[in-house]
């Protein structure tokens, strides 16, 4: 019989599940202060909780059959994902259930927009019958742009083309095939801001997504745009925002969140006459807070019983023999993935992996996740991790193949990791050696030595006598030291590229002077 205890009122109805499973003993209760859970934790097989109850490191260590812990909802941060994984406790969150509600909520802010509903709402209950300030406009015939086309961008775009709506949608990984299929346009973030009526982010917050929509991208919007985030704040600058508004390039906004929760009193958005807010409400619904428990309930059966489960934010359990052998390449396959993703263009169709030497005798299932993790997680942040790497690349449409050969070239051990999108193929291949670790010794044709590691600039280039003084001199004007440099050519004279260990990332400014250098064609970062 496994016990179960969940916490902080989490919905009845959402574990009802639990309560029907035969072989399952649950016990209901409040948010629990953590010197009374740390005394009766011992007994459980399992917790549940929501964002009150810290499962902390002190929780795990009193909880000594703990094989699970559930969050309904998505975030972890009351959870502590390194302590879990320590002592081998699964870590299950819901990140389907808030789906619905997430997209309905955007589509109230966007009608609030158009027909400016909260803003008439506050004149008329202060007495003033106005009809004439509040001439809005419809959605049908408008553009729509998604940047981030996952479950809750995808949803948001049906639905927008029952309203009449055309749709520019925006995702890293969406193919033309897949657009297709939704029957939307595929575009870049540039030509959503420079063709969409109203623009929606739904994308989680990354290095990349951070500032997505800034004064740059607000320099070439349409004017009139109307503007909707129910994802992350920071995903659009606010200061840019309400520059932007006040200039009138941007007709109004809508945001259920912000950089800082909850925001300042004295927040621009909070009193500003064409900005609608709300308290971060896209999981909000009765319905929604019912499907993330049953969600999560879901999930716990799965793991209790040793059944295969998919929502799992920490490493998954790896026969011991198999992680002694494979483990040491965990990381160089993380890294792999984020070199290859960070220099190939387009949305990814195919991810090829081969395994050369000693490694095609052992089970590569667990490193190969680590190799998507690194692919995805580029684009995607924290909502990609080890165990649902493959379930997203499955739901991105990305295939993942993987091949096996006894020829590693002159190493021991090879791992070569191939991305294809419809514009081109980049190859990327990587080893560990005795003494120094981990190296990237492959990208596309040319042979390097390079330590996956810190701040990575990749050029491309034609091999010219003088290039190399001339992209030394530029990152010494910008003050941007140079730990390491390697070259890779094929011809005299040819193509080539390098690869420079730096002590900093590259500014934009200075990429854009490395790429006005006539023989450079590629100039980028490569964080790792």
């Amino acid at each position: 019989m496994f016990k179960v205890l969940v916490l902080d009122g989490i919905s009845a109805q959402g574990v009802q599940l639990l309560n029907d499973a035969p072989d399952v003993q649950v016990d209901n209760r409040a948010t629990m202060p953590e010197a009374e859970l740390l005394n009766v934790i011992v007994d459980y097989d399992a917790v549940l909780v929501r964002s009150q109850t810290k499962i902390n490191d002190r929780v795990m260590e009193a909880g000594k059959n703990l094989k699970v812990v559930g969050r309904a909802g998505v975030g972890v941060d009351n959870i502590d994902l390194e302590a879990a994984t320590k002592r081998g406790i699964v870590v299950v969150n819901a990140p389907d259930g808030n789906t619905i509600a997430t997209c309905e909520l955007t589509f109230a802010m966007m009608m609030g927009l158009a027909r400016m509903i909260p803003q008439a709402y506050k004149k008329t209950i202060g007495g003033e019958w106005d009809r004439k300030t509040f001439v809005g406009v419809e959605l049908r015939n408008k553009v729509l742009g998604v940047i981030g086309m996952g479950r809750i961008g995808s949803e948001v775009a049906k639905r927008a083309k029952a309203f009449g709506m055309d749709i520019i949608g925006y995702d890293p990984f969406m193919t033309e095939e897949r657009a297709e299929k939704l029957g939307i346009t595929l575009g870049s973030v540039e030509d959503i801001v420079r063709q969409a009526d109203f623009i929606t982010v739904h994308t989680p917050l990354t290095n990349e997504t951070r500032g997505i929509i800034s004064r740059p991208q607000f320099e070439i919007m349409k004017k009139g745009a109307r503007i909707i985030n129910c994802a992350r704040g920071g995903i659009i600058d606010e200061g840019a925002l309400v520059e932007a508004i006040d200039a009138g390039i941007v007709a109004g906004a809508a945001f259920d969140v912000f950089t800082q929760e909850p925001p300042a009193a004295d927040h621009p958005f909070l009193n500003h006459p064409k900005i609608i807010v709300t308290p971060h409400l896209g999981a909000s619904t009765i319905e929604a807070q019912e499907n993330v428990a049953v969600d999560v309930s879901e999930e716990v059966l799965h793991i209790l019983r040793s059944e295969p489960f998919k929502n799992a934010v920490n490493m998954p359990s790896v026969p011991a023999n198999v992680l002694k052998k494979l483990q040491p390449y965990f990381n160089l396959g993380e890294k792999l993935g984020k070199v290859i993703s960070q220099i190939t263009e387009g949305a990814v169709s195919e991810i090829q992996i081969k395994y050369s030497g000693e490694l095609m005798d052992v089970d590569t299932n667990p490193l190969t996740r680590y190799i998507v993790l690194g692919v995805l997680s580029t684009h995607l942040g924290e909502e990609a991790n080890v165990v649902n790497a493959m379930h997203l690349a499955k739901t991105r449409d990305i295939n993942v193949v993987v091949q096996k050969s006894a020829e590693a070239k002159s190493f021991t051990n090879l791992v070569t990791v191939t991305l294809k999108t419809k514009q081109e193929e980049r190859v990327a291949a990587g080893t560990l050696l005795a003494g120094y670790g981990e190296r990237i010794v492959q990208i596309d044709q040319y042979p390097v030595d390079v330590a996956p590691e810190g701040t990575v600039l990749f050029i491309a280039h034609n091999d010219k006598p003088g290039i190399i003084g001339k992209v030394g001199t530029l990152l010494g004007d910008n003050e941007v030291n140079i730990a390491s440099m390697q070259v890779g050519r094929k011809v005299v004279g040819g193509a080539a590229i390098m690869l420079l260990t730096i002590d900093k990332p590259a500014s934009d400014d200075l990429l854009a002077k490395l790429k006005n250098v006539p023989e450079i064609s590629v100039a980028k970062d490569i964080a790792l």
